[in-house]
């Protein structure tokens, strides 16, 4: 038997080796059977006969069919041969039919991919292109039959490499990748050439050919090593901007570059301003700065001259001047007659009077009922705290940086509400750092290079994670049962009744469907006469590089596509690597993907309760070996941190009560300690502080304006720096205050709280109203702050003028009665001194700090040195960075922070994004298709042509269009769409899997440009995108387009998605927000164009992290606007208040500017970013500004002193004690105890920002403004002047 078997295989070489390469002959006809080398075939391998005959002429069906497949062989019926069968035919059309599902969007190339087989398989000179080269005998029906199973096809150059230019641009729009990457193998896209293209194309093993192929191209001329006789099929391939024999129009400019009409080039980014070569905001702010210093210094040199002539003629005058004061300062000032005051300055003594009065009598009344008040104002900040039963706390990030009426937002809204909410994501990310890597001497790929991380052992170890975590199960009770991942997971794929292996979960061991037995397995191939094992590896380098494959092309015929159904592309699987070197990869990634569910939904908990789990799990699996890191969601690890250092904060309201205690106390002897310390009015003062937030916060969640963590954090810290500085204020005006005689205790306290409390009036409202006018901001953590922020000062105020003072009056009693404060019982025998203390401070800036201050020489100093730091924070406020980095907001230590290192550094594409567009567009006219699709007969402007553009330019990575495969899916060249002939769904859709020879949903017109009408897109839409992408229609619409699309009636929106390139700063988010919407602006204004469209429909770019990236957009403008608005009470209030004195208020309010900006300045220097967080602390900075400036700014304007230098003197010494042991020195202990805080965020914009605010608000408030208004201050103190007049008349 074998002896016949050889003698057979013998005779048929013979044959073989005989045959003629001559025109007008086949080398085989008819179908023989299926290739018995052939196994994991995707379509029955059927083989053709050796048959070395004459071309068959053609007629009838059998001509009919040659046309329909191979029209470039028609010449006519009666005038036609072939070598092919129309059993081969049928075969050829039904094996085009998978190439032309993913080609036919670029009819040239599908045309020349058709004329290579069609050559091939059924040219009349069959011989004369190829060349059989093995054959072997297989039985049929009991009949053996020599058949063909191997054999050389002969191409010339131009012809092989003008079809594979015209197909290697066609896209797939479902992945927004390239077709020629499921048809080049190992090779993908990147390394495709026409070689390997056909290559491919001719390999037995890829799943689709029947028998191997062995294509070569021959350049002309070239004759060496080509049989005699046969000559390189030189046909003539259609260029992709050309239209086909049959009419078809030209490929659209997405499949082929030639076809693009010219774009303009993007402008090149704005030329940095500059003058003269250097930067242009430097050198106007020197001359801004060398104007102002000389400016400045011309004015001394002025007064100096103007006064030593005065000085001359000091004995003639009415103002008789008084020399030098111990400083070296001209005191020479001219008195003031009566008649020279002014209506306005009667005013304005009688405004102060009045205040004066009224906080007279009323500290008098409240001080005489303590008990009364202290129970009064406890049942109204009961009334008010109730309402915390109702507080809603705002933790969801887009609820607090998004506005609910802002851009985004609204985007957000309508594609949350028209499409599913964007999935969540849980990542997690592996590296294995010093581990080493191998090379791999592949049969079919070369040798490889792998990393270490690239390696069995971590990838099974990834694998037993993976299933750890996909096999979570808990007990919910929202569900009322036990709950898993397919509960919650994204399903794409089987979205109505999911189970595990349909929940979409990313990762390497994906390529391997998740199994194990897949992982390990291992065979022995045979490639060119060589023969060794291929095991995971040569899958995986196959995989990476065509993952869309069904079959590879080793003996292990494994798929690549995942368990659940969908292709795993390499960037979802692994991270690290350069250009297309997959294999050196420096991480493995997994992704699971969860639904979004709106928060009111049962889900959304049941989701929560999945992630706890799997963080649960990952964190476990952190302190084995190896180094992995995870993913979840900012919210969740902001409010963790949050909740860790809320203890910092607690520790810094201790500090600040012990130093207010302590400082408070007026110590005259060692024991008296007990009875001078102010432990309990210190407490007090914390409790009015605790009190006033508490009622703000309990007004607010009556009325239903939700808080949030930061005004808890910030807030209460506000309030303590501006109640502090009254409580020093006061109490310190108290203790250096004689009694008069015969003046009870509670008249002192009226009458020194009649002296203090116009001050402490002032500050407060400028302030309240400040942070009033702030909540005018869109940013609703902004607003809600400054809302909060207003009342809770506000109520500080009224507290301190009631329950303060109350709480005061009862330790006056006390300390009068000698007794202890924290044992009332127990007196003291030593009395107190009769002169009332001064304490520490005040003598030593009377004697020391104000005199070197006011000097003359020190003056000029401290003026052009503050000018200089003001206009340098004028030059770098240009250069503040702008944005929040997603980092900053995790502790430090956080797993979060090496999570988005590996994120940087690793992946290698950003975001998903939509073009979502809404209602008023006719997308089943053919206009309205042609205005959007991207293929053949497409406008070459249209939506996605244009967002094609865009990713040219680096904007978007990719892009995928419903419309496009919807119609590819509708086209008859495809087996998608087939309608039953027969039987009770006569006329209904029939899926590919199960119709192959059924009916036509639509037929393709001459042209090739098929457009449903619109009966038909209404029809047949529904079924496209419930149709499953299998082998036989990848086009299917199910788990790609699903959700794309919204229809009732009428198309009420749809998506088309793209990428975003990776992007990692806030900058760069911004930019890409930016240029997305500015594209979408163009796609609208061209769609509105169209005839019969609304004049309201829109295209807008969505993508989840715009909703937090939008404020960047406007946040300078406006910041501006708040601070504007803040800065702009402080001017009126401070007028008003010291009676129309427009020069107090004016030089008030250029102090706090100069904080503001300064504050702008050292936020560039020491890297702390500009976004909402800091916008917060700059109008908070405000507010403490005005605690600075605006008390030193009243004593210095009611002061009595004869000059300038003297007032100044005078309020530094009285005033600038307070403020100093008041708002600085309550504000830096607590401060100091945040910068052990573990968040970046609190680290940052908190210890860095609030200390830079307390320390530029103390050296303008005690240095720069005693000196401003020693130079500038209104010259005599008119009103001061008259209040003196007055009470001598008295």
């Amino acid at each position: 038997m074998s002896r016949a078997t050889a003698l057979l295989t013998l005779l048929a070489c013979l044959v073989v080796l005989e045959a003629r390469h001559e025109p007008g002959y086949c080398a085989f006809y008819e179908e023989c059977g299926r290739n018995p080398t052939v196994s994991g075939s995707l379509l029955p391998p059927i083989i053709p006969c050796l048959n070395y005959s004459h071309a068959r002429a053609l007629k009838g069906e059998h001509y009919q069919q040659l046309k329909k497949v191979c029209p470039m062989l028609d010449r006519g019926e009666g005038s036609t041969t072939a070598c092919c069968s129309i059993k081969q035919l049928k075969s050829l059309e039904m094996s085009l039919m998978l190439s032309k599902a993913v080609l036919m969007r670029c009819p040239s190339c599908a045309d020349n991919f058709a004329h290579l087989h069609c050559i091939n398989t059924c040219s009349p000179n069959q011989t004369t292109t190829i060349n059989v080269t093995r054959t072997m005998n297989i039985t049929t029906l009991g009949i053996v039959k020599e058949a063909v199973v191997g054999y050389q096809a002969y191409l010339s150059t131009s012809f092989a490499d003008k079809s594979f230019e015209s197909c290697k641009n066609v896209r797939i729009p479902a992945t927004g990748g390239y077709a020629i990457a499921t048809m080049c193998g190992r090779y993908g896209s990147a390394l495709c050439t026409a070689q390997r293209w056909y290559d491919f194309q001719g390999d037995s093993s890829n799943g689709l050919a029947p028998l191997d192929i062995d294509f070569r191209l021959i350049p002309e001329g070239v004759t060496e090593g080509i049989p005699d006789g046969v000559v390189p099929y030189a046909g003539r391939a259609l260029g992709c901007n050309e239209m086909t024999p049959t009419g078809a129009e030209v490929c659209s400019c997405q499949d082929c570059q030639a076809s693009c009409p010219v774009v303009p080039s993007p402008p090149p980014p704005a030329e940095p301003f500059t003058i003269g070569g250097v930067d242009g905001y430097l050198v106007l702010c020197v001359i801004f700065l060398c104007v102002l210093i000389l400016a400045f210094l011309l004015f001394v040199l002025s007064t100096y001259l103007l006064r030593k002539e005065e000085g001359k003629d000091s004995e003639k005058g009415k103002g008789k001047g008084k020399g030098m004061d111990k400083n070296g300062n001209n005191v020479n000032e001219r008195l003031i007659e009566p008649w020279e005051v002014t209506c306005t300055d009667k005013n304005s003594l009688a405004t102060q009077e009045i205040l004066g009065f009224v906080f007279q009598a009323w500290g008098t009344l409240i001080a005489s009922h303590p008990l009364k008040v202290l129970l009064a104002s406890a049942v109204v900040i009961a009334v008010f705290a109730t309402g915390l039963m109702h507080i809603e706390l705002t933790t969801d990030p887009v609820q607090l940086w998004s506005a609910p009426n802002s851009r985004a937002r609204m985007e957000k809204d309508f594609h949350d509400k028209h499409f599913d909410p964007f999935f969540r994501t849980n990542q997690l990310i592996l590296t294995a750092p010093g581990r080493p890597g191998h090379v791999y001497d592949s049969l079919l790929f070369g040798k490889q290079n792998f990393s270490g991380i690239i390696a069995k052992d971590l990838i099974l170890e990834l694998l037993e994670l993976q299933k750890k975590i996909q096999n979570i199960e808990f007990w919910s009770n929202d569900l009322n049962r036990t709950a898993s991942l397919k509960d919650v997971c994204f399903a794409p794929l089987n979205p109505s009744n999911s189970s595990l292996t349909d929940c979409a979960v990313n990762s390497l061991p994906q390529y391997f469907q998740n199994s194990v037995d897949n992982l390990n397995a291992k065979v022995n191939m045979t490639e060119l006469g060589v023969t060794k094992e291929v095991d995971w590896r040569d899958h995986f380098i196959y995989c990476v590089n065509s993952p869309l494959s069904f079959k590879d092309i080793t003996d292990l015929q494994l798929s690549c596509m995942a368990d659940y159904g969908a292709p795993v592309f390499p960037f979802l699987a692994v991270g690290g690597y350069e250009n297309e070197g997959y294999t050196t990869a420096e991480a493995l990634i997994l992704t699971f993907s969860l639904n979004n569910y709106p928060r009111d939904n049962v889900k959304f908990k049941v989701a929560l309760e999945w992630e706890q789990r799997f963080l649960d799990i990952v964190q476990e699996y952190q302190k084995s070996p190896g180094n992995p890191f995870t993913f979840r969601s900012l919210e969740d690890e902001i409010n963790r941190t949050t909740a860790e250092d809320i203890p910092i904060f607690m520790i810094s309201y201790a500090v600040i009560f012990v130093y207010i205690a302590v400082a408070l106390g007026e110590y005259t002897s060692f024991s008296r300690i007990l009875v001078d310390s102010k432990f309990l009015v210190g407490l007090g003062g914390i409790l009015v502080v605790g009190c006033s937030v508490l009622a703000s916060m309990g007004f607010y969640a009556w009325i239903g304006i939700p808080s949030s963590l930061i005004i808890l954090q910030v807030v209460p810290f506000l309030v303590l720096a501006v109640g502090a500085d009254n409580i020093f204020i006061f109490v310190l005006e108290y203790q250096r205050d004689a009694r008069r005689p015969g003046e009870k205790r509670e008249e002192q306290i009226g009458r020194v709280l009649g002296n203090v409390a116009p001050s402490m009036l002032l500050c407060s409202l400028s302030e309240s109203v400040c942070f009033f006018l702030g909540a005018l901001s869109t940013m609703p953590a902004v607003k809600s702050f400054a809302l909060y922020a207003a009342l809770a000062v506000l109520m500080d105020f009224v507290l301190q003028m009631t329950a303060f003072v109350a709480v005061l009056s009862l330790d006056a009693r006390r300390q009068d009665g000698n007794r202890c404060e924290l044992a009332c019982c127990v007196t003291v025998k030593t009395t107190a001194p009769s002169k009332p203390s001064e304490g520490f401070l005040l003598p030593v800036m009377r004697k020391y700090y104000a005199p070197v201050l006011l000097h003359p020489v020190t003056r000029v100093i401290v003026m052009v040195v503050f000018i200089f730091m003001f206009i340098s924070s004028i030059y770098l406020m240009f250069y503040v960075t702008v944005g929040l980095d997603q980092e900053l907001a995790m502790p430090q230590g956080s797993y979060m922070l090496e999570y988005f290192k590996y994120l940087y550094a690793y992946f290698e594409v950003g975001v998903p994004t939509y073009f979502v567009t809404t209602k008023g567009f006719n997308f089943t006219s053919v206009t309205g298709m042609n205005a959007t699709c991207s293929s053949v007969g497409c406008d070459p402007f249209s939506l996605t042509q244009k967002i094609q553009t865009s990713s040219q330019l680096d904007t978007t990575v990719g892009a995928n269009s419903w419309l496009d495969d919807f119609i590819d899916w509708l086209n008859p060249g495809s087996k998608c769409c087939r309608l039953y002939s027969v039987g009770p769904n006569k006329g209904k859709f029939c899926p590919a899997s199960e119709c192959e020879y059924q009916k036509h949903c639509v037929y393709t017109p001459t042209n090739g440009v098929l457009r449903p009408d619109m009966e038909q897109f209404n029809l047949f839409l529904p079924d496209f995108l419930g149709n499953r992408p299998d082998l036989q229609c990848p086009k299917g619409g199910l788990g790609a387009y699903d959700k794309a699309v919204t229809c009732v009636s009428v198309l009420l929106a749809t998506r088309f998605m793209a990428y975003h390139t990776a992007l990692t700063t806030s900058k760069e988010f911004t930019a890409a927000l930016k240029i997305a919407r500015e594209l979408a602006h163009n796609i609208t204004l061209s769609m509105r164009a169209i005839p019969g469209t609304s004049q309201d429909f829109e295209v807008f770019p969505y993508t989840v992290t715009y909703v937090f990236y939008e404020q960047y957009l406007t946040i300078v403008s406006e910041g501006l606007f708040n601070i504007s608005l803040c800065l702009l009470p402080t001017f009126v209030v401070c007028c008003l208040l010291l009676g129309m004195d427009l020069r107090s208020g004016a030089l008030n309010l250029l102090t706090i500017i100069m904080i503001t900006v300064d504050t702008v300045g050292v936020m560039t220097l020491w890297g702390i970013d500009y976004n909402a967080v800091a916008l917060i602390n700059l109008v908070t900075a405000v507010g403490i500004s005005v605690e600075f400036v605006s008390h030193m700014t009243r004593s210095f304007a009611m002061s009595i002193q004869p000059t300038h230098v003297e007032r100044a003197k005078e309020a530094t010494a009285t005033m600038g004690s307070a403020v100093f042991a008041g708002v600085a020195m309550t504000n830096l202990p607590g401060i100091v105890v945040l910068a052990f805080a573990k968040a970046q965020l609190i680290q940052i914009f908190f210890f860095r920002l609030n200390l830079v605010i307390t320390l530029l608000g103390m050296a303008h408030g005690l240095i720069f403004l005693p000196v401003l208004l020693s130079y500038f201050g209104e010259s005599v103190c008119v009103r001061a002047w008259a209040r003196v007049n007055q009470q001598i008349s008295h």
